[in-house]
């Protein structure tokens, strides 16, 4: 069996995600979240600067329809309310082994649905089941 290109990207996607989460942890009641998110900020806008350069350089062509354009501002958006969350979060005391997969499971979920309802994508019994063990996970994870 080999594994797709996709499953390795994911993967690695799933760690820096994770590492997120504790590095916001670890930052949690010892730097305001707004001053957080500005350097979370300032870290995604330097790499995306540095990005675009790049492509620039190598002559790659830039190109964006107008719906991409704000579904782009839509992520910026989105992330930046993950991570004044995330501060909110862990700033009230939760502790990470908890807040963490609550958070992680239940964008999946809400991602899922969508994934369903507007995107057309298929429903199956294994998939049906995998939910069904996503919320029994987190009923586990959140009881103790």
């Amino acid at each position: 069996m080999s594994i797709q290109p996709w499953i390795i990207y994911a993967s690695i996607t799933a760690f820096l995600l994770a590492s997120a989460d504790c590095f916001i942890k670890f930052a949690s009641g010892r730097i305001s979240s707004s001053l957080g998110l500005l350097f979370y900020g300032a870290c995604t806008f330097a790499t995306g600067l540095g990005w675009v350069l790049l492509d620039r350089v190598r002559g790659v062509p830039f190109h964006a329809e107008v719906a991409a354009i704000f579904y782009a501002l839509g992520v910026g958006i989105s992330f930046s309310g993950v991570t004044i969350g995330l501060y909110a979060t862990f700033g009230a005391g939760a502790p990470i082994s908890l807040a963490s997969p609550l958070v992680r499971m239940g964008g999946l979920v809400v991602a899922s649905i969508v994934g369903l309802t507007m995107l057309n994508e298929p429903l199956t019994l294994r998939y049906g089941i995998g939910m069904l063990l996503i919320f029994g996970g987190l009923y586990l994870v959140l009881t103790r």
